[in-house]
């Protein structure tokens, strides 16, 4: 038996949870699998969202979850956040990934017509 299908048998190639993200004020939305930062998520739907380190450090990316605070995980341990900050719902798109559905606040975002 093959690799592929030992993993499958397994249960290794069970297909990510995908959320829907939405952006307010515009209402755009676009897909997030688990194991996708926001941004690049974003960015793979033609969406551009205010960037710069990519690691979490750098804050260019802040922006607020409207909806499903609860539903977000990062990537680092401690993003560059202060524990306000992050009770406040504020995450770093450039290194969270949502859990579920959520809604964020960011009124920078931008189309760039060309999904990746």
């Amino acid at each position: 038996m093959g690799a592929p299908a030992v993993a499958s048998r397994c249960g290794y190639n069970r297909a990510m949870p995908t959320s829907t993200i939405t952006l307010q004020p515009a209402g755009w939305s676009f897909p997030a699998d688990a194991d996708t930062p926001l941004l690049r998520a974003a960015e793979q739907a033609g969406i551009e969202l205010p960037s710069s380190c990519r690691n979490g450090t750098c804050r260019t990316c802040l922006c607020r979850v409207a909806e499903g605070a609860g539903r977000v995980r990062h990537l680092v341990e401690w993003p560059g956040l202060s524990l306000e900050e992050k009770c406040d719902g504020y995450i770093l798109p450039c290194i969270a990934v949502a859990l579920e559905d959520l809604t964020l606040e960011q009124r920078l975002a931008k189309r760039t017509g060309r999904p990746d």
